[in-house]
């Protein structure tokens, strides 16, 4: 005989059927309605390549920054004991949960021609970030710098510090002991939260498109081609989703060994 199912057994099944389903769906939509015989034309469109080529530069540059403030700030943030590390941390943290329209409007509010750094920076040394590829770059550093922050913070945590005693004790100084010691420890942490801020970078949209706007070959990432698709040419968007679809994919499969599985 089989075993009985409880209710619970059921209604929790059941859940997690809905719950795969209104991930699947959509995903399994998008690829049934694909104009297949179209794709290779689309991709192949100047506007595509345009696109395209600014994603690539802006998202990479973004996760060059991301990774030059996030390391440091994971470094504060794990292995000292400076007042308001807790604080700073939620900080850091925060544009996770925040809406990238916000993270937009802040961004302008404080880097804008009028805002509390735009204005000296425009004055002083005649930068001008709104509206500008630079603009596009800060604000996907904005939304990636998080996950930088996170993922090198819990490899900080978890390295040996056992090895870092050992350089000290034979006289390595500071910064050969960061350099040398702490980030090849952590290697596998750093690969990771750069696929992670590059992955974010080159589908962010909703600070993008506030803070830099859509302008064609100037801010008009991948995303942002997407929506400006839609309007009038909702093949082009479904190819270039399905783009951005396949990219994700290969993060996840990149990231799957590395960080995402835990034995």
């Amino acid at each position: 005989m089989k075993p009985r199912r409880s209710p619970t057994t059921v209604a929790i099944a059941a859940l997690a059927a809905i719950g795969a389903l209104l991930v699947v769906l959509p995903l399994v939509g998008l690829l049934i309605r694909a104009p297949w015989s179209d794709a290779a034309h689309q991709l192949r469109s100047h506007e595509v390549r345009v696109a395209l080529r600014l994603s690539v530069f802006t998202s990479l540059c973004a996760t060059a920054c991301a990774l030059v403030l996030g390391v440091p700030l994971a470094w504060v943030q794990s292995r000292t004991t400076v007042p308001g590390r807790r604080l700073l941390r939620a900080l850091t943290t925060l544009p996770l949960v925040l809406p990238p329209v916000v993270g937009g409007v802040a961004l302008l509010l404080a880097f804008g021609r009028h805002g509390l750094v735009g204005s000296w920076l425009d004055d002083v040394l005649g930068i001008r970030l709104p509206f500008t590829t630079g603009g596009a770059v800060l604000a996907e550093t904005f939304v990636a710098l998080p996950f930088a922050v996170l993922v090198v913070d819990a490899g900080l945590r978890g390295a040996d510090r056992r090895l870092e005693d050992a350089a000290r004790s034979l006289g390595a100084g500071p910064g050969f002991v960061f350099w040398r010691v702490t980030l090849p420890a952590i290697r596998p942490a750093l690969l990771a939260a750069a696929t992670l801020c590059w992955a974010r970078a080159l589908g962010e949209f909703g600070a993008t498109v506030t803070f830099a706007g859509s302008f064609p070959g100037r801010t008009q990432t991948l995303p942002l081609a997407v929506y400006v698709a839609l309007e009038h040419d909702p093949d082009a968007a479904i190819i270039l989703s399905l783009l951005l679809l396949a990219i994700s994919v290969v993060v996840l499969v990149a990231l799957r060994d590395r960080w995402l599985v835990r034995a």
